[in-house]
């Protein structure tokens, strides 16, 4: 079987590689948010021309189109299979809905049979309250089907109860209060009869978390502590339905262990084999069945040794290219993968084993056929820490004296890794070597990310300027030819760069980026929000106690305007609920007024994300314009 795979995977070879133009990666991608029907009949997709959106069912047997939505310019974020029928799809606004700009989501289902739109938690049958409910989800969506029904759990928002927990039957289409005393910290399960099964709360005032037990509807507390950060999460279910995967820190380092739902309590830690960035859990069961462990891309690992051969059929299909686990059906003879690289291309691929095929579903960029090359580097920060990065380069140009552009990711608890990126491929598509390195703060190691406490603006920094010299050292870079982008924090690294730690970089773009760090805390309070977590969270990384503490001033770019020596641009969303406008609006008119050079380009319509083409082609068009002039690759 792996052999006929492997001949026909050959088959789908892409054409040789060609530039391709900045209007392909500033568009969102052609075909996203693929996900396989739970019988393995029918494939759901987003497709989007510009920023108008269709969600496409086909068939797989004849690759036909069965049904088609249009969602037009929604933002939207995710689409999963309910059932054989029921397509769920998750979608954004931006709103002033409680006096001040915040991202809302919604819960649609889309019926293929009666082929309409719904939208959840939708009307309570107690039509004294059916007025009541916001039609918004404010945490986790979890799917059950029970005798027969396929009934959705969703935390919505109703007027009077605040965040409650719906029960939504999709056979019946009626919608009860599941429970109302839930709150923005909780999380839970329900088991497959449909009753609560387990839940994790936390209460930020007095630090205190607990996960409760239910059994016959009523619940019992079976494990508590205090945590002001590293809260021990409650993952979902173990292997088995009796019992709970939870995750906590220890001893700096991330631990796994099974709460027995029976006698409430743990066994021992999960050996080091079975813990992993992130747990599997079957769509169907919702029990564990395996893990995931991010490298350089994703590597997956199945408990069931069947399972686990098959995944390796398709990975030897495929050899070569990275392979994303995108979804399965039920018995898991098709599988649905992301393929990336130079054999392939990047595109969504249909597996099916038990005919040893391969149907193609689309590229995901309609005008990309080979991405660029990206390697990775390890090199060594100013104090010997180990930095992981990765460098993408030109096309067809040797790795020799190259304009760079440094590239930090967000976060700052995040990461990069070797997967398509489509800033960094439009930049590198320009002529710069482009680097993103996974400073100290980043995810890749919980060394790594403790490393980064209390480095804000330090040496999570100088990780960045410490990898531009170990480029010159090897020669692959021009050092006089240097410049840094970045959005959210790697925004404020940008601006850092032009401040605090200046003399490497000769322009600087700032997306989206936090300028005054005081001001910022104080925003976070807005409409008298608790942000005492906020601010414990801020201050592990700031190393600060509080908006009033003085050491702010000293890693606030705003605070060191006569420092800045080259070019800034400034690029922020008017819709950004992340980041405030101001962060961007203040600096730029300090530094105008300082007669230093300095533009500002308003992204209307726009938020944190860049979640419209328009937009995002906006952004690149103006920053690559803006690097060109300072900092030709040519």
């Amino acid at each position: 079987m792996a052999g006929a795979l492997l001949a026909l995977c050959a088959t789908l070879t892409t054409q040789m590689a060609h530039a391709v133009p900045l209007a392909v990666y500033g568009g969102l991608p052609s075909v996203e948010n693929v996900a396989l029907s739970p019988d393995g009949s029918r494939v759901a997709y987003v497709r989007t021309e510009g920023d108008q959106r269709i969600v496409v069912i086909a068939t797989v047997a004849d690759r036909k189109m069965i049904r088609w939505v249009k969602v037009g310019s929604e933002k939207l974020r995710d689409l999963e299979w309910a059932d054989d029928d029921n397509v769920m799809l998750t979608s954004s606004i931006t709103d002033s809905m409680y006096g001040f700009k915040d991202e809302h989501f919604m819960l649609k289902v889309y019926s293929i049979s009666a082929n309409d739109v719904r939208t959840l938690p939708g009307r309570l049958l107690e039509m004294d309250d059916a007025d009541n409910v916001l039609n918004l989800i404010s945490g986790e969506v979890m799917v059950r089907h029970i005798d027969g029904h396929t009934v959705v759990f969703v935390e919505g928002v109703h007027s009077t109860h605040g965040d409650a927990l719906f029960r939504c039957d999709l056979t019946t289409r009626k919608t009860t209060m599941f429970r109302t005393d839930g709150g923005d910290n909780a999380y839970w399960l329900v088991d497959a009869k449909g009753q609560m099964a387990a839940e994790r709360d936390y209460d930020p005032e007095t630090q205190r978390w607990s996960i409760r037990i239910y059994h016959g509807g009523y619940s019992h507390e079976v494990v508590a502590g205090h945590a002001g950060l590293d809260i021990p999460a409650l993952l979902g279910f173990g292997p088995t339905p009796d019992t709970l995967l939870v995750e906590s820190v220890e001893n700096g380092a991330k631990t796994w262990k099974l709460l027995s739902m029976s006698d409430g309590k743990f066994a021992d830690a999960m050996s080091e084999e079975n813990v992993f960035n992130f747990a599997m859990h079957d769509p169907e069961s919702h029990l564990m069945v395996g893990g995931v462990n991010v490298v350089d891309s994703a590597e997956y690992v199945f408990f069931d040794p069947v399972l686990e051969g098959r995944w390796k059929t398709v990975l030897k299909a495929f050899d070569g290219d990275s392979v994303q686990y995108v979804s399965a059906s039920n018995d898991h003879t098709k599988i649905l993968v992301l393929i990336e690289g130079p054999k392939h291309g990047y595109r969504y691929e249909l597996i099916d084993l038990d005919k040893a095929a391969a149907v193609p579903i689309g590229k995901v960029y309609a005008g990309i056929d080979s991405p660029l090359e990206v390697r990775r580097v390890t090199y060594a920060a100013a104090d010997g820490m180990q930095i992981p990065a990765y460098l993408t380069l030109p096309r067809e140009r040797a790795p020799k004296n190259l304009p760079l552009v440094v590239l930090p990711h967000g976060g700052p608890e995040a990461r990069d890794t070797a997967d398509f990126d489509w800033w960094s491929q439009a930049l590198a598509e320009q002529g710069y070597a482009v680097l993103r390195p996974n400073y100290r703060g980043s995810t890749v190691s919980e060394h790594l990310l403790e490393a980064g406490y209390g480095q804000w603006g330090r040496k999570m920094q100088t990780d960045l300027s410490d990898g531009v010299r170990y480029l010159a050292r090897e020669g692959i870079v021009d050092p006089a030819k240097v410049c840094i982008v970045g959005a959210s924090y790697g925004g404020y690294a940008a601006l850092a760069g032009a401040t605090i730690d200046p003399g490497v970089y000769r322009c600087a773009v700032s997306v989206a980026g936090i300028s005054d760090l005081a001001r910022m805390l104080n925003w976070e309070g807005r409409g008298g929000a608790d942000n005492r977590g906020t601010t414990r969270y801020w201050g592990r990384y700031w190393g600060a106690s509080g908006a009033t503490d003085p050491t702010l001033d000293t890693i606030s770019p705003i605070k060191h305007l006569d420092a800045v020596k080259v070019p800034v641009l400034f690029i922020h969303g008017r819709d950004d609920t992340v980041v405030p406008y101001e962060q961007s609006q203040i600096m730029f008119d300090a530094l105008k007024k300082n007669g230093r050079d300095v533009e500002f380009v308003t992204l209307n319509q726009e938020d944190h994300w860049l979640s419209r083409g328009a937009t995002r082609l906006q952004m690149l068009e103006t920053s690559i314009a803006f690097l060109r002039a300072h900092n030709p690759p040519d």
